[in-house]
């Protein structure tokens, strides 16, 4: 048995897509175990940028791919990636993908609640993308989802539709005064062709991962955002609607803890978040435009433009110790080239007090005074290297210095967004 599963440290948009790409290479299957469509994972091959949003990236190597039953699936989109994909002569085949039977359906009364809070919010939003993901996971703890079990029910499925449509539809109008409200016989319709169609993918996940198991299979998981979007372990309430962190791994794919055997904790050189929250080590200079402008920082599913700072060793240590990290990956190192001086996030200052924990408050994250260290920067263009040592010495010094900080080595550094940009200091998946 070998497995491993990648995770974001940060707040997501890390380059996890490119580790799965790298790894999926040699796995057998790669499991999606949690999040919706409102993450996006960007390959790029030959110089082509490829994103998904639900399929797992290995589905471009021909990987057996998981949906798992963390995740909460818009039908529309699934199906309009499959055809993307298919169209660029991917193989999206039952054989190649599968959804867990107990996977939840975003349905479009849960874009209209996502739309209608947000609007409501005035200037305190909280950033959602919009896409429903928080309310499909509130009827999924409130014990009204449905999920692919009962969607391919139909019977059982119209009864659902027609009981959460009532109680959506009250709450749209009465409580938000939103200008639209769910059509039953219009969703029904259109949901009933999804369900014919993604029929012949949906499994019994938990069965199938435990046969792999059994067989030595190779099994990579694909974590989708980042630590500190975690809803319980993030910068609540500026957070994701899903657990981020690798304990997910178990609940939002049907294995037990015993099968995962290294977490690699994907890291930017440097620290963005997309949206609203608190960013202690964010840039409002020059030095945050340009590592904004040379990282080409723009989110992967919003498009919007990513705030942008110094590495954050408070944040890195936090995804460390909850994710029980084995090994971390640096990317984006490239970006870094050209600045004199770097600084190391080490630690906070809230009020009088030095901390090296990040605060449950977002009200005491918002006053934290990042405790910088400085570290000589590097001016070569790093991005044709394609060994370790090769790096310059300046360059080396800023890995091992966060090695040491973090006590947690270093296994890959990336210095672009192919895969041939991409280094392996200490071999996986071999």
């Amino acid at each position: 048995m070998s497995s491993i599963a990648v995770i974001g440290t940060q707040w997501g948009d890390e380059g996890k897509g490119k580790i799965v790409d790298l790894l999926s290479d040699r796995a057998d299957y790669v499991v999606r175990f949690q999040g919706g469509n409102n993450a996006g994972h960007t390959m790029v091959i030959n110089g082509e940028s490829i994103i998904s949003h639900l399929v797992p990236s290995g589905i471009i190597q021909g990987k057996r791919c998981i949906i798992g039953n963390g995740v909460v699936v818009d039908p529309s989109v699934l199906l309009e990636e499959m055809d993307y994909l298919e169209k660029k002569g991917i193989d999206v085949s039952p054989e190649k993908l599968s959804i867990s039977e107990k996977a939840h359906i975003i349905f479009p009364y849960h874009k209209m609640l996502d739309n209608a809070r947000e609007n409501s919010a005035g200037d305190k939003k909280i950033g959602t993308t919009g896409r429903g993901i928080g309310p499909c996971y509130e009827d999924k703890a409130s014990r009204k989802g449905i999920r692919f079990a009962e969607f391919l029910e139909d019977q059982i499925f119209r009864e659902m539709l027609k009981i959460n449509i009532e109680e959506k539809t009250k709450i749209l109008t009465h409580v938000f005064s939103y200008n639209e409200t769910p059509d039953f016989d219009k969703i029904y319709k259109t949901y009933s062709e999804y369900a014919k169609r993604l029929k012949p993918y949906v499994k019994n996940i938990s069965a199938d991962l435990g046969q792999a198991l059994k067989k030595d299979s190779k099994i990579l998981f694909e974590g989708a955002q980042g630590t500190h979007l975690d809803i319980d372990h993030g910068t609540y309430p500026f957070v994701t609607s899903s657990n981020t962190v690798s304990g997910n791994i178990c609940c939002g794919s049907g294995i037990g803890p015993k099968a995962i055997q290294e977490v690699l904790g994907i890291a930017k050189a440097y620290t963005t978040r997309v949206g609203a929250g608190p960013f202690p080590t964010e840039l409002l200079d020059e030095t945050g435009d340009y590592i904004q402008k040379k990282g080409a920082e723009f989110g992967a599913t919003t498009g919007r433009k990513r705030r942008c700072g110094w590495i954050d060793t408070v944040v890195l240590n936090n995804a460390v110790r909850l994710n029980s990290v084995t090994g971390l990956v640096l990317t984006k190192l490239d970006v870094l080239g050209g600045i004199k001086q770097l600084k190391i996030c080490t630690s906070y200052k809230i009020g009088n007090e030095i901390t090296p924990y990040f605060p449950a408050l977002v009200q005491n994250a918002a006053l934290a005074v990042p405790q910088y260290e400085t570290i000589e920067g590097w001016n070569e263009d790093i991005s044709k290297i394609r060994k370790f040592d090769n790096f310059p010495q300046t360059t080396i010094r800023y890995i091992r210095r966060i090695e040491e900080i973090c006590e947690t080595e270093v296994k890959i550094a990336s210095v672009g967004p192919g895969r041939e940009e991409t280094i392996e200091i200490k071999p996986l998946f071999r």
